[in-house]
């Protein structure tokens, strides 16, 4: 079993990912957040960070098609430079730690990030190409626990963008923050032979999940839904922070 799991923390990894997968096939964010929400519950949360970025890879490759015309490729390129700063530095930090301090550590951002995007903040106009590099660097450093997706979403979700291009352009910029931050997984020691298997084994469902999920988006607002994925989140972030304060 890879990290040694036994069999209900297996069945409830498989559960927490199909719905994470729908969750990021319908918004197009949400499933890194919720798969290491879910698995910081049942092992160290680390362990799942290079599952997620695999996943995530796979699902943003199944789900470009249709979406290259609506991606601001600009916005991408500012964002990745600042990943590409916060990243390093976020790792640096949280693999000094131990295991219930990076749960602390996980759970804590999740919360505060579900109450950004709770908040429905909105700015006038969408921000300039400085201050998406600037938001770079916070995804690169909330990606050390494989998490960069959140507060990019939230940033997003803020401005007065189409949920097209909201969507195209972070099915974009995922999978190149991932490709930049697999080597750097691995000299940090986040990937190992577990990590392999267990991407394998949640690979079908991920996809299964994710296509169905696209498929519901096409139908109805995501609006309606991001909310709901993101009071979920929240809850899985409680019984983390729970977990790791007892």
């Amino acid at each position: 079993m890879p990290f040694d799991l036994g069999p209900l923390p297996l069945i409830w990894l498989a559960v927490a990912c199909l719905v994470a997968g729908f969750v990021r096939g319908y918004s197009g964010f949400g499933f890194s957040a919720l798969l290491i929400a879910a698995s910081s519950l049942v092992t160290n949360p680390l362990n799942f960070v290079a599952v997620v970025v695999i996943l995530e890879t796979v699902m943003s490759l199944q789900a470009a098609k249709g979406a290259g015309p609506d991606v601001d490729w600009r916005r991408v390129g500012w964002l990745l430079g600042g990943a590409a700063i916060g990243l390093p530095i976020g790792l640096w930090i949280l693999t000094g730690v131990s295991e219930d301090t990076a749960r602390a550590v996980v759970s804590g951002y999740v919360l505060i990030m579900c109450f950004v995007l709770l908040a429905g903040w909105r700015l006038s106009r969408e921000g300039a190409g400085p201050v998406n590099g600037a938001m770079g660097v916070v995804s690169g450093l909330a990606n050390a626990p494989g998490m960069g997706g959140l507060p990019i979403a939230a940033f997003f979700a803020a401005q007065p963008m189409s949920a097209s291009v909201f969507r195209a352009t972070l099915i974009a910029y995922f999978p190149l923050l991932d490709l930049y931050s697999a080597p750097l997984y691995w000299y940090a020691g986040l990937v190992s032979w577990d990590t392999i298997w267990a991407s394998l084994w949640l690979l079908p469902i991920t996809l299964g999940a994710n296509w169905l999920g696209g498929r519901h988006f096409f139908g109805t607002d995501p609006q309606d839904f991001r909310r709901f994925a993101i009071v979920l989140l929240a809850g899985l972030a409680l019984l983390g922070l729970g977990k790791a304060l007892i």
